[in-house]
């Protein structure tokens, strides 16, 4: 299926070079020549991503995504901003309304077809990963509980982790992964969980840590490595940081 690809941009050379190159990939694209006219053609198209950029006349990007935020039919539709704004306010700004991505001008056509195709198949993933609920729910199926808080903007970041909490990832893996940059998934986990991806996938191991030491016998360094931790000696210094007792006596304590 044919995915359109809606461009919100007021410089008609960029608009056109990035709808043309577009039309070559064999995408839809629409284009407006600013925000009010792209909020319209989002309503009336619903499309499957938006390009828009920030720094329009009429209105700015950042309004433009509040308002299709703030619609059912549209709240769901993957954003990427296009900005020659690249400072740390702006960032946080953009990821507070809902932002999924950042493309800084000038943009080369390659770097704005991967973000595009980034986006894409992460939203596809997500979608995926939500019937496979919906799946499970009607099967009768119940869920475990989850460490993780209710954070759709980060939903893939933690199916990821999840599902390789138990090899030795860092916050570069999870970036690759989801289709981020590093930095910017900081900032998009600080802003929506007030932690870093690092902590997220401590508490991750650190839950299957304690569930371990209440319900089996394996010895410290098993566990160690069976969460992630090649270095048995790091884990207990960082379940001790975490706990205020070393691994070893945790399990001993009664209701532990």
């Amino acid at each position: 299926m044919v995915k359109t690809i809606l461009v919100i941009e007021d410089e008609v050379q960029t608009r056109e070079i990035f709808l043309r190159c577009l039309k070559f990939e064999k995408f839809e694209g629409i284009g407006a020549a600013n925000g009010s006219t792209g909020i319209r053609l989002a309503r009336q198209h619903l499309p499957d991503l938006i390009v828009c950029d920030i720094m329009m006349p009429d209105v700015d990007g950042y309004e433009v995504l509040a308002r299709l935020r703030q619609d059912p039919t549209t709240a769901s539709i993957p954003f990427i901003f296009l900005t020659a704004k690249v400072a740390m306010s702006d960032l946080r700004q953009g990821m507070t309304l809902g932002a999924d991505d950042y493309l800084t001008k000038p943009c080369t056509v390659e770097n704005f077809l991967d973000a595009i195709a980034s986006r894409l198949q992460r939203h596809e993933t997500l979608k995926r990963g939500l019937q496979h609920l919906l799946n499970q729910e009607q099967d009768g199926i119940i869920l475990s509980e989850t460490i993780f808080p209710d954070c759709p903007r980060l939903t893939a970041v933690f199916e990821f982790i999840e599902a390789n909490y138990q090899r030795p990832i860092n916050l570069t893996d999870v970036a690759q992964a989801v289709g981020y940059s590093p930095a910017y998934l900081t900032n998009l986990a600080q802003s929506q969980t007030g932690r870093t991806v690092k902590a997220w996938i401590i508490e991750r191991r650190m839950a299957q840590a304690r569930q371990l030491l209440q319900n089996t016998a394996e010895s410290i360094k098993k566990i160690a490595g069976s969460i992630g931790y090649a270095d048995a000696g790091y884990f207990t210094r960082q379940f001790r940081k975490l706990h205020g007792v070393t691994p070893q006596v945790w399990r001993s304590q009664p209701n532990s």
